[in-house]
């Protein structure tokens, strides 16, 4: 995977990256994360996730040439977990 981060909307703005491995982590919740190849690694100012490619790419539309700045977490009362692949 890439350093490499996109911007997508929807009705809200994420950035996104689709995972060429297998990956798995543990968000600030205790919650276990898991995603295949395909799938994308989803930043929101609620944090990191995990959508199936067949739900993210119906939902969320590209912006391309647009640089677009989301909220960070400490204006969302969030914090942002790290990932190790």
């Amino acid at each position: 995977m890439s350093d490499v981060w996109s911007t997508y909307r929807t009705r809200f703005l994420v950035r996104a990256q689709q995972l060429t491995e297998p990956m798995t982590f543990t968000d600030v919740l205790g919650r276990e994360h898991h995603g295949d190849p395909g799938d994308y690694l989803v930043q929101s100012p609620h944090g990191l996730r995990v959508a199936p490619r067949e739900v993210f790419e119906d939902v969320y539309v590209l912006l391309k040439g647009e640089e677009v700045e989301l909220p960070t977490p400490s204006s969302t009362g969030s914090k942002l977990e790290s990932v190790t692949i």
